[in-house]
Protein backbone atom coordinates (compact mmCIF):
# COMPACT_ATOMS: atom_id res chain seq x y z
CA UNK A 1 0.00 0.00 0.00
CA UNK A 2 1.12 3.42 -1.11
CA UNK A 3 2.14 5.33 2.30
CA UNK A 4 1.65 9.21 2.96
CA UNK A 5 3.08 11.13 5.68
CA UNK A 6 1.41 14.88 6.35
CA UNK A 7 3.67 17.19 8.46
CA UNK A 8 1.38 20.30 8.90
CA UNK A 9 0.64 22.34 12.09
CA UNK A 10 -2.68 23.98 10.86
CA UNK A 11 -5.24 21.48 11.86
CA UNK A 12 -7.63 22.57 9.39
CA UNK A 13 -5.66 22.15 6.23
CA UNK A 14 -4.09 18.81 7.91
CA UNK A 15 -7.49 17.15 8.11
CA UNK A 16 -8.54 18.69 4.89
CA UNK A 17 -5.28 17.15 2.96
CA UNK A 18 -5.65 13.55 5.08
CA UNK A 19 -8.97 13.33 3.97
CA UNK A 20 -8.58 14.06 0.45
CA UNK A 21 -5.69 11.43 0.16
CA UNK A 22 -7.53 8.66 1.64
CA UNK A 23 -10.11 8.95 -0.89
CA UNK A 24 -7.37 7.61 -3.10
CA UNK A 25 -7.22 4.67 -0.35
CA UNK A 26 -3.15 5.75 0.69
CA UNK A 27 -2.16 5.28 4.13
CA UNK A 28 -2.48 8.26 5.29
CA UNK A 29 -0.21 9.28 8.83
CA UNK A 30 -0.08 12.99 10.30
CA UNK A 31 1.17 15.50 12.49
CA UNK A 32 1.22 18.63 13.47
CA UNK A 33 4.50 18.39 15.15
CA UNK A 34 7.81 18.34 13.84
CA UNK A 35 9.90 16.42 16.57
CA UNK A 36 6.75 13.47 16.44
CA UNK A 37 6.74 13.91 12.47
CA UNK A 38 10.89 13.29 12.36
CA UNK A 39 10.52 10.71 14.90
CA UNK A 40 7.60 8.93 12.51
CA UNK A 41 9.98 8.94 9.80
CA UNK A 42 12.48 7.38 10.94
CA UNK A 43 10.44 4.62 12.39
CA UNK A 44 8.49 4.08 9.25
CA UNK A 45 8.68 3.41 5.57
CA UNK A 46 6.68 6.62 3.83
CA UNK A 47 6.58 6.58 0.09
CA UNK A 48 6.06 10.29 0.22
CA UNK A 49 5.69 13.19 2.91
CA UNK A 50 4.25 16.46 2.55
CA UNK A 51 6.39 18.57 5.11
CA UNK A 52 5.45 22.15 5.89
CA UNK A 53 7.88 24.54 5.48
CA UNK A 54 6.72 27.26 7.98
CA UNK A 55 9.33 27.54 10.43
CA UNK A 56 12.09 28.97 11.16
CA UNK A 57 13.66 25.61 11.10
CA UNK A 58 11.53 23.88 8.11
CA UNK A 59 14.57 23.92 5.45
CA UNK A 60 16.60 22.48 8.28
CA UNK A 61 14.28 19.32 9.05
CA UNK A 62 14.03 18.48 5.42
CA UNK A 63 17.40 17.84 5.21
CA UNK A 64 16.82 15.00 8.22
CA UNK A 65 14.09 13.32 6.61
CA UNK A 66 16.12 12.96 3.70
CA UNK A 67 18.99 11.40 5.32
CA UNK A 68 16.67 9.26 7.59
CA UNK A 69 14.88 8.31 4.21
CA UNK A 70 16.49 8.82 0.77
CA UNK A 71 14.50 7.44 -1.02
CA UNK A 72 11.25 8.65 -0.08
CA UNK A 73 9.64 11.96 -2.22
CA UNK A 74 9.64 14.81 -0.68
CA UNK A 75 7.11 17.61 -1.34
CA UNK A 76 7.19 21.02 0.46
CA UNK A 77 4.35 22.99 1.11
CA UNK A 78 4.50 26.52 2.06
CA UNK A 79 2.19 29.60 2.18
CA UNK A 80 4.85 31.70 0.51
CA UNK A 81 6.25 30.14 -3.11
CA UNK A 82 9.38 32.93 -3.42
CA UNK A 83 12.26 31.22 -5.82
CA UNK A 84 14.62 31.69 -2.67
CA UNK A 85 12.09 29.26 -0.64
CA UNK A 86 11.81 26.58 -3.42
CA UNK A 87 15.83 26.48 -4.03
CA UNK A 88 16.35 26.12 -0.67
CA UNK A 89 13.76 23.82 -0.08
CA UNK A 90 15.32 21.93 -3.07
CA UNK A 91 19.04 22.06 -2.26
CA UNK A 92 17.50 20.72 1.25
CA UNK A 93 16.51 17.72 -0.56
CA UNK A 94 12.62 17.89 -1.14
CA UNK A 95 11.64 16.24 -4.46
CA UNK A 96 8.81 19.10 -5.21
CA UNK A 97 7.45 22.02 -4.20
CA UNK A 98 3.43 23.22 -3.95
CA UNK A 99 2.28 26.64 -2.69
CA UNK A 100 -0.54 26.16 -0.06
CA UNK A 101 -4.16 26.73 -2.04
CA UNK A 102 -7.51 26.08 -0.89
CA UNK A 103 -7.78 23.82 -3.63
CA UNK A 104 -6.16 20.29 -2.85
CA UNK A 105 -6.21 18.89 -6.65
CA UNK A 106 -2.82 20.03 -7.47
CA UNK A 107 -1.02 19.01 -4.35
CA UNK A 108 -2.99 15.82 -5.07
CA UNK A 109 -1.83 15.56 -8.82
CA UNK A 110 2.19 15.44 -7.24
CA UNK A 111 1.41 13.34 -4.54
CA UNK A 112 0.16 10.90 -7.37
CA UNK A 113 2.87 11.41 -9.61
CA UNK A 114 5.92 10.92 -6.90
CA UNK A 115 4.27 7.37 -5.82
CA UNK A 116 4.03 6.24 -8.75
CA UNK A 117 8.34 7.20 -8.61
CA UNK A 118 8.79 6.09 -5.35
CA UNK A 119 6.83 3.06 -4.11
CA UNK A 120 8.79 0.20 -6.00
CA UNK A 121 12.37 0.92 -5.38
CA UNK A 122 11.60 2.18 -1.93
CA UNK A 123 9.74 -0.92 -1.21
CA UNK A 124 12.93 -2.91 -2.69
CA UNK A 125 14.85 -1.09 -1.06
CA UNK A 126 12.98 -1.58 2.58
CA UNK A 127 13.42 -5.04 2.00
CA UNK A 128 16.96 -5.14 1.34
CA UNK A 129 17.27 -3.21 4.64
CA UNK A 130 15.15 -5.97 6.24
CA UNK A 131 17.35 -8.71 5.30
CA UNK A 132 20.32 -7.02 6.16
CA UNK A 133 20.03 -4.60 9.50
CA UNK A 134 23.92 -3.76 10.21
CA UNK A 135 24.55 -3.45 6.22
CA UNK A 136 23.60 -0.07 5.57
CA UNK A 137 23.63 1.48 1.49
CA UNK A 138 21.16 2.41 -1.43
CA UNK A 139 24.16 3.10 -4.34
CA UNK A 140 22.96 0.81 -7.20
CA UNK A 141 26.78 -0.91 -6.57
CA UNK A 142 25.71 -2.09 -2.75
CA UNK A 143 22.30 -3.02 -3.32
CA UNK A 144 23.97 -5.37 -6.51
CA UNK A 145 25.91 -7.10 -3.39
CA UNK A 146 22.57 -7.40 -1.43
CA UNK A 147 21.02 -9.10 -4.77
CA UNK A 148 24.15 -11.29 -4.82
CA UNK A 149 24.20 -12.23 -0.90
CA UNK A 150 20.73 -13.41 -1.28
CA UNK A 151 21.75 -15.74 -4.34
CA UNK A 152 24.66 -17.32 -2.88
CA UNK A 153 23.71 -17.15 0.46
CA UNK A 154 22.71 -21.24 0.96
CA UNK A 155 25.84 -22.10 -1.59
CA UNK A 156 28.82 -23.78 -0.04
CA UNK A 157 31.36 -21.97 -2.53
CA UNK A 158 34.08 -20.28 -0.98
CA UNK A 159 34.12 -16.25 -1.00
CA UNK A 160 36.47 -13.70 -2.03
CA UNK A 161 35.43 -10.14 -0.53
CA UNK A 162 37.97 -7.37 -1.58
CA UNK A 163 38.13 -3.84 -1.36
CA UNK A 164 39.75 -1.25 1.00
CA UNK A 165 40.39 -1.17 4.54
CA UNK A 166 37.33 0.21 6.43
CA UNK A 167 34.60 -0.42 3.54
CA UNK A 168 32.90 -2.70 5.43
CA UNK A 169 34.45 -6.50 4.46
CA UNK A 170 33.71 -8.44 7.80
CA UNK A 171 30.16 -6.88 7.95
CA UNK A 172 28.90 -8.54 4.38
CA UNK A 173 30.78 -11.41 5.54
CA UNK A 174 28.29 -11.46 9.27
CA UNK A 175 25.81 -10.61 7.08
CA UNK A 176 26.22 -13.74 4.63
CA UNK A 177 26.29 -15.83 7.74
CA UNK A 178 22.98 -14.39 8.94
CA UNK A 179 20.74 -15.25 5.92
CA UNK A 180 22.09 -18.50 5.38
CA UNK A 181 21.48 -21.79 6.68
CA UNK A 182 24.77 -21.72 8.80
CA UNK A 183 23.36 -19.20 10.92
CA UNK A 184 22.29 -21.21 13.73
CA UNK A 185 26.20 -22.47 14.08
CA UNK A 186 29.14 -19.91 15.36
CA UNK A 187 30.87 -17.23 12.41
CA UNK A 188 34.34 -17.76 13.43
CA UNK A 189 36.75 -14.68 12.40
CA UNK A 190 40.38 -14.64 11.83
CA UNK A 191 42.66 -11.90 11.18
CA UNK A 192 45.53 -13.42 9.49
CA UNK A 193 47.69 -10.08 9.82
CA UNK A 194 47.29 -9.96 13.52
CA UNK A 195 48.48 -13.04 15.01
CA UNK A 196 52.13 -13.81 14.70
CA UNK A 197 53.07 -16.19 12.01
CA UNK A 198 54.39 -18.83 14.97
CA UNK A 199 51.39 -19.21 16.17
CA UNK A 200 49.16 -18.94 13.21
CA UNK A 201 48.94 -23.03 12.02
CA UNK A 202 48.02 -23.48 15.99
CA UNK A 203 45.46 -20.91 15.67
CA UNK A 204 43.78 -21.94 12.75
CA UNK A 205 44.36 -25.70 12.52
CA UNK A 206 44.91 -26.45 16.71
CA UNK A 207 46.97 -28.65 17.64
CA UNK A 208 47.44 -32.00 20.17
CA UNK A 209 49.25 -31.91 23.47
CA UNK A 210 53.42 -32.32 23.20
CA UNK A 211 52.90 -31.41 19.64
CA UNK A 212 55.47 -28.77 20.48
CA UNK A 213 57.14 -27.03 23.68
CA UNK A 214 54.21 -25.24 25.25
CA UNK A 215 51.77 -27.51 24.04
CA UNK A 216 50.59 -28.66 27.76
CA UNK A 217 47.15 -29.91 26.27
CA UNK A 218 44.82 -30.32 23.76
CA UNK A 219 43.72 -27.04 22.15
CA UNK A 220 41.07 -26.87 18.62
CA UNK A 221 41.43 -24.45 16.22
CA UNK A 222 39.44 -21.98 14.47
CA UNK A 223 39.02 -24.86 11.74
CA UNK A 224 37.28 -27.02 14.48
CA UNK A 225 35.26 -23.92 15.89
CA UNK A 226 33.83 -23.38 13.50
CA UNK A 227 32.22 -26.73 12.90
CA UNK A 228 28.83 -26.56 10.71
CA UNK A 229 28.79 -22.37 10.36
CA UNK A 230 31.37 -20.03 8.62
CA UNK A 231 34.97 -19.28 9.16
CA UNK A 232 36.39 -15.85 7.97
CA UNK A 233 39.57 -15.00 7.19
CA UNK A 234 40.29 -11.63 7.25
CA UNK A 235 43.30 -10.27 5.32
CA UNK A 236 44.08 -13.58 4.04
CA UNK A 237 46.83 -11.81 1.73
CA UNK A 238 48.87 -11.79 5.20
CA UNK A 239 48.79 -16.09 5.31
CA UNK A 240 52.24 -17.07 5.19
CA UNK A 241 53.30 -18.75 1.86
CA UNK A 242 53.46 -22.22 4.18
CA UNK A 243 50.68 -21.83 5.19
CA UNK A 244 48.99 -20.97 2.39
CA UNK A 245 49.86 -24.35 0.95
CA UNK A 246 47.95 -26.16 3.78
CA UNK A 247 44.89 -23.85 3.58
CA UNK A 248 44.36 -24.73 -0.20
CA UNK A 249 44.50 -28.81 0.99
CA UNK A 250 42.42 -28.12 3.68
CA UNK A 251 39.74 -26.12 1.17
CA UNK A 252 40.18 -28.93 -1.50
CA UNK A 253 40.13 -31.91 0.61
CA UNK A 254 37.66 -30.58 3.06
CA UNK A 255 39.72 -31.87 5.86
CA UNK A 256 42.94 -30.14 8.20
CA UNK A 257 45.53 -31.82 9.89
CA UNK A 258 45.76 -30.42 13.84
CA UNK A 259 49.76 -30.08 14.74
CA UNK A 260 50.74 -33.53 16.25
CA UNK A 261 47.79 -35.55 15.12
CA UNK A 262 48.29 -38.27 13.21
CA UNK A 263 44.65 -38.33 12.24
CA UNK A 264 43.22 -35.64 9.46
CA UNK A 265 39.52 -33.51 11.46
CA UNK A 266 37.24 -33.24 8.85
CA UNK A 267 36.30 -29.55 7.25
CA UNK A 268 32.51 -29.04 7.86
CA UNK A 269 32.59 -25.20 8.11
CA UNK A 270 31.89 -22.58 4.94
CA UNK A 271 34.91 -20.32 4.17
CA UNK A 272 35.17 -16.55 3.30
CA UNK A 273 37.74 -15.00 3.13
CA UNK A 274 38.76 -11.10 2.36
CA UNK A 275 41.29 -8.42 1.80
CA UNK A 276 42.52 -5.02 1.15
CA UNK A 277 45.40 -6.26 -1.42
CA UNK A 278 45.27 -7.02 -4.80
CA UNK A 279 45.84 -10.61 -4.59
CA UNK A 280 46.09 -10.79 -8.25
CA UNK A 281 49.12 -8.62 -7.45
CA UNK A 282 50.63 -10.47 -4.72
CA UNK A 283 50.22 -13.49 -7.12
CA UNK A 284 52.29 -12.07 -9.68
CA UNK A 285 55.21 -10.94 -7.05
CA UNK A 286 54.81 -14.86 -5.77
CA UNK A 287 53.83 -13.48 -2.11
CA UNK A 288 50.52 -15.52 -2.71
CA UNK A 289 49.76 -18.89 -4.29
CA UNK A 290 48.12 -18.93 -7.49
CA UNK A 291 46.04 -21.78 -6.80
CA UNK A 292 44.78 -20.73 -3.16
CA UNK A 293 43.63 -17.66 -5.26
CA UNK A 294 41.92 -19.20 -7.96
CA UNK A 295 40.05 -21.63 -5.21
CA UNK A 296 39.43 -18.59 -2.85
CA UNK A 297 38.24 -16.60 -5.75
CA UNK A 298 34.92 -18.67 -6.73
CA UNK A 299 32.78 -16.03 -5.81
CA UNK A 300 34.29 -13.03 -5.95
CA UNK A 301 32.32 -9.53 -3.94
CA UNK A 302 34.18 -6.08 -4.34
CA UNK A 303 33.29 -3.42 -1.91
CA UNK A 304 33.35 -0.22 -3.18
CA UNK A 305 35.21 2.57 -1.39
CA UNK A 306 33.02 5.45 0.10
CA UNK A 307 34.35 8.25 -2.53
CA UNK A 308 32.86 5.85 -4.73
CA UNK A 309 28.94 5.90 -3.68
CA UNK A 310 28.83 8.99 -1.47
CA UNK A 311 25.15 8.99 -1.96
CA UNK A 312 25.02 6.66 1.01
CA UNK A 313 26.75 8.87 3.21
CA UNK A 314 23.24 10.77 4.93
CA UNK A 315 22.09 6.96 5.30
CA UNK A 316 25.37 6.09 7.15
CA UNK A 317 25.22 9.30 9.33
CA UNK A 318 21.66 8.28 10.09
CA UNK A 319 22.55 4.83 11.48
CA UNK A 320 25.38 5.79 12.96
CA UNK A 321 23.88 9.06 14.57
CA UNK A 322 20.62 6.83 16.30
CA UNK A 323 23.38 3.95 17.26
CA UNK A 324 25.80 6.38 18.95
CA UNK A 325 23.28 8.66 20.41
CA UNK A 326 21.39 5.46 22.32
CA UNK A 327 24.34 4.00 22.88
CA UNK A 328 26.11 7.25 24.78
CA UNK A 329 22.21 8.61 25.63
CA UNK A 330 22.79 12.05 24.07
CA UNK A 331 19.92 13.14 22.78
CA UNK A 332 21.56 14.44 19.07
CA UNK A 333 18.40 15.27 16.73
CA UNK A 334 20.19 15.03 13.68
CA UNK A 335 23.03 16.74 11.82
CA UNK A 336 22.97 20.46 9.78
CA UNK A 337 22.91 20.90 5.67
CA UNK A 338 26.53 22.77 5.92
CA UNK A 339 27.67 19.65 8.19
CA UNK A 340 26.23 17.19 5.76
CA UNK A 341 27.76 18.98 2.73
CA UNK A 342 31.29 18.79 4.47
CA UNK A 343 30.87 15.20 4.81
CA UNK A 344 29.96 14.38 1.14
CA UNK A 345 32.50 16.52 -0.10
CA UNK A 346 35.10 14.74 2.18
CA UNK A 347 37.07 12.05 0.41
CA UNK A 348 37.27 9.10 2.77
CA UNK A 349 40.15 7.02 2.77
CA UNK A 350 39.00 5.51 6.16
CA UNK A 351 35.79 4.92 4.16
CA UNK A 352 32.61 3.78 6.52
CA UNK A 353 35.14 3.09 9.96
CA UNK A 354 36.81 6.65 9.28
CA UNK A 355 32.98 7.96 9.36
CA UNK A 356 31.97 5.59 12.07
CA UNK A 357 34.60 6.37 13.90
CA UNK A 358 34.43 10.56 13.52
CA UNK A 359 30.13 10.04 14.24
CA UNK A 360 31.18 8.46 17.70
CA UNK A 361 33.68 11.23 18.57
CA UNK A 362 31.53 14.02 17.54
CA UNK A 363 28.72 12.56 19.79
CA UNK A 364 31.12 12.04 22.53
CA UNK A 365 32.63 15.16 22.91
CA UNK A 366 29.95 17.21 21.73
CA UNK A 367 29.24 19.66 24.46
CA UNK A 368 25.65 20.57 23.86
CA UNK A 369 22.34 19.04 22.62
CA UNK A 370 20.74 19.28 19.12
CA UNK A 371 21.74 19.00 15.65
CA UNK A 372 25.89 18.64 14.83
CA UNK A 373 27.05 21.38 13.17
CA UNK A 374 29.99 21.89 11.29
CA UNK A 375 32.21 23.53 14.26
CA UNK A 376 31.76 19.90 16.30
CA UNK A 377 33.91 18.34 13.42
CA UNK A 378 37.87 18.50 13.84
CA UNK A 379 39.38 20.79 11.82
CA UNK A 380 42.11 18.63 10.75
CA UNK A 381 39.63 16.55 8.60
CA UNK A 382 38.13 19.58 6.60
CA UNK A 383 40.69 22.30 6.38
CA UNK A 384 40.51 22.08 2.60
CA UNK A 385 37.03 21.94 2.21
CA UNK A 386 35.47 24.58 1.12
CA UNK A 387 31.41 25.27 1.15
CA UNK A 388 30.75 27.72 -0.85
CA UNK A 389 30.83 24.55 -4.10
CA UNK A 390 29.65 21.18 -4.08
CA UNK A 391 32.92 20.41 -6.09
CA UNK A 392 35.55 22.93 -4.86
CA UNK A 393 38.40 21.24 -7.08
CA UNK A 394 38.42 18.66 -9.19
CA UNK A 395 41.40 15.63 -8.13
CA UNK A 396 41.48 12.19 -9.94
CA UNK A 397 42.60 9.92 -7.19
CA UNK A 398 44.85 6.68 -8.14
CA UNK A 399 42.08 4.00 -7.64
CA UNK A 400 39.75 6.31 -10.42
CA UNK A 401 35.74 7.37 -9.37
CA UNK A 402 32.78 6.45 -11.09
CA UNK A 403 32.45 8.70 -13.90
CA UNK A 404 28.90 9.17 -14.10
CA UNK A 405 27.85 9.81 -11.04
CA UNK A 406 30.58 12.46 -10.43
CA UNK A 407 29.58 14.52 -13.11
CA UNK A 408 26.01 14.04 -12.26
CA UNK A 409 26.25 15.50 -8.92
CA UNK A 410 28.64 17.94 -10.58
CA UNK A 411 25.89 19.43 -13.00
CA UNK A 412 22.96 18.92 -10.25
CA UNK A 413 25.38 21.68 -7.79
CA UNK A 414 25.84 24.12 -10.96
CA UNK A 415 22.05 24.08 -11.46
CA UNK A 416 21.16 25.11 -8.35
CA UNK A 417 23.62 27.48 -8.14
CA UNK A 418 22.33 29.31 -11.23
CA UNK A 419 18.81 28.97 -9.99
CA UNK A 420 19.99 30.79 -6.60
CA UNK A 421 21.48 33.72 -8.50
CA UNK A 422 18.58 34.12 -10.45
CA UNK A 423 16.03 33.37 -7.78
CA UNK A 424 14.38 30.60 -9.72
CA UNK A 425 14.17 32.12 -13.18
CA UNK A 426 14.71 29.94 -15.57
CA UNK A 427 15.70 32.23 -18.44
CA UNK A 428 18.81 33.59 -16.28
CA UNK A 429 19.74 30.23 -14.97
CA UNK A 430 20.13 29.04 -18.67
CA UNK A 431 21.89 32.21 -19.80
CA UNK A 432 24.26 31.77 -16.78
CA UNK A 433 25.06 28.02 -17.72
CA UNK A 434 25.34 28.32 -21.53
CA UNK A 435 22.40 26.24 -21.67
CA UNK A 436 18.98 26.40 -24.05
CA UNK A 437 16.23 27.34 -21.62
CA UNK A 438 14.73 24.34 -23.22
CA UNK A 439 17.65 22.24 -22.39
CA UNK A 440 17.20 23.05 -18.46
CA UNK A 441 13.68 22.11 -18.49
CA UNK A 442 14.72 18.79 -19.43
CA UNK A 443 17.31 18.55 -17.69
CA UNK A 444 15.40 19.75 -13.95
CA UNK A 445 12.55 16.80 -15.19
CA UNK A 446 15.13 14.60 -15.32
CA UNK A 447 16.75 14.93 -12.62
CA UNK A 448 13.58 15.27 -10.34
CA UNK A 449 14.79 19.18 -9.48
CA UNK A 450 11.07 19.92 -10.18
CA UNK A 451 11.10 24.19 -9.77
CA UNK A 452 8.22 25.89 -10.69
CA UNK A 453 7.93 29.54 -11.81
Amino acid sequence: MNRVLIFEPDPVRLLAIKEQLEKKHYWVVVSSTPAEALALVRKQLFHVCLWSVEGEHAVGELHEVKAARAWSAIIATSNQSSPSLIVACVRAGASDFCPNAEDLSPLATKVDYWLSQTSQEEDDAEFEESLFPGFVGRHPRMREIFRLIQSIKDTDSTILITGESGTGKEVVARSLHDVSQRRRHPLVAVNCGAIPASLLESELFGHMKGAFTGAVQNRLGRFALAGNGTLFLDEISDLPIDLQAKLLRAIQMREFDPIGSAQSSTLDARIIAASNQDLEVAVAERRFRQDLYYRLNVIPVFLPPLRQRKTDIPLLVASFLRRFSEVLQRPIRGISEDAMKTLIQYHWPGNVRELENLIERVIVLKRDQGVIELKDFPPAYFKNVRLDRFVASVSLPEEGLDFNEAVNEFENELILQALQKTEGNKNKAATLLGLNRTTLVEKLKRKGLRITG
